[in-house]
């Protein structure tokens, strides 16, 4: 099975050269070990500091703090190259600083940025995303944990749930409530809380996917974070966890069509391989019917992702449209994705059933796609609301 060719009007050689060397690094050290390491539900902290070295932690950070400026291009290629090892876990927990860094280095003080971001870049030290709430979901602008003023510290109380990297992670950037008498958007704030705090604790939860990847339940309990860990204006924070809800949203379709098309590969190969009754199952009609229509999905949601990320680069088109067409990109790419596990399986058979082929773990980790960073019921509501409908 045939990848497209690369497209010269998104990609630039300097893509493709990272793309090669992404792809070489993934396919020598994170393939082959893929399914160890879901079986373990761990893999070794030091993957942190050899992608890094790689240039890939730092991909569209500031030189200044040891990152590399680069274009939304470079990201989706990182989104794709990770996902390429068919182990949703291991990209999960290794990208954990793409939504857990960026209000750091957007909203955090200098003195801030100069201690956490480099560490991070460097793969020394691992940041996460702290939003979700036990009782909330992806309504953000209801969560319920407080952050009350004390003099030069904020004492905060209550709970978070879900988080990637919640075991492992050394900062989170975590939503809280600063002003009790608002019960919307207009009170929350970003705090940068560093996980050996007083008064944090963590207990880690076990799921149908993503088993390599490390998610925490957080508690906090009178947890004191100095005022200087403020990311943006007090009671502000919301619009710096919108902007970086688009990224990743942005960065997940990205992976959902990869995810798709390492299903695709997967049922091509085994229906060349496979013979029943005399006859390879890639010369039956119903086969071949089966992986052109996946093959026709993953092409339909990887063009629309490759033009909105060339639309959001070159700031083109209405911003509310933009942030519409994230949100359909986001349903088109992961319903790509759970068709084409759900049809590879089922041409794998009998060994689709089984642990340690790809499909059978994508198929487990389509859920937490559809569901994680917004859910596609959040993300139509989100479109029809951006659309004016």
């Amino acid at each position: 099975m045939h990848e497209p060719q690369a497209l010269p009007h998104y990609f630039s050689t300097e893509h493709e050269e990272y793309r090669a060397s992404l792809r070489d690094f993934v396919a020598r050290e994170i393939t082959p070990h893929v399914h160890a390491w879901d079986e373990a539900e761990t893999f070794p902290r030091d993957l942190y500091q050899r992608i890094a070295r790689l240039g890939v932690l730092g991909i569209g950070y500031s030189e200044a703090y040891g990152g590399t400026p680069a274009d939304i291009f470079f990201h989706i290629i990182t989104s794709e190259e990770m996902a390429r090892s068919g182990g949703g876990g291991v990209s999960a927990s290794l990208l954990s600083h793409t939504i857990g860094l960026p209000p750091v280095a957007n909203y955090g003080s200098e003195a801030l940025k100069q201690r956490i971001v480099p560490a991070v870049l460097q793969g020394d030290k691992i940041a996460a995303l702290a939003v979700t709430e036990p009782g909330g979901g992806s309504d953000v602008a209801s969560l319920k944990t407080t952050a009350v003023r004390d003099g030069d510290h904020y004492v905060v109380n209550g709970e978070k749930v879900f988080i990637t990297s919640g075991m492992r992670a050394d900062y989170f950037t975590v939503a809280v409530r600063t002003d009790p008498n608002n019960k919307g958007a207009g009170g929350v704030s970003a705090l940068l809380i560093e996980a050996d705090t007083p008064g944090l604790s963590r207990t880690p939860l076990q799921k149908m996917g993503w088993w390599s990847s490390d998610t925490a339940h957080l508690r906090f309990d009178n947890v004191r974070v100095p005022v200087a860990h403020l990311l943006g204006a007090e009671n502000q924070g919301f619009k710096v966890f919108m902007n970086n809800f688009n990224a990743e949203r942005l960065g997940m379709s990205a992976q959902a069509c990869m995810f798709a098309q390492v299903c695709l590969q997967e049922a091509t190969d085994w229906a060349r391989e496979r013979h029943t009754f005399g006859q390879a199952l890639s010369q039956r009609q119903v086969i071949r019917h089966k992986l052109v229509d996946m093959a026709m999905k993953i092409e339909a949601a990887r063009s629309l992702v490759y033009e909105l990320a060339w639309q959001v680069e070159h700031q083109v088109g209405d911003p509310a449209h933009l942030v519409a067409r994230t949100c359909m990109a986001k349903i088109l790419s992961t319903q790509a994705m759970q068709f084409c596990a759900d049809q590879a399986v089922q041409i794998l058979g009998g060994m689709g059933f089984m642990r340690g082929t790809r499909s059978e773990r994508i198929y487990r980790e389509v859920k937490v796609m559809m569901i994680g960073g917004g859910s596609e019921e959040i993300m139509k509501d989100l479109a029809a609301r951006q659309l004016g409908i």
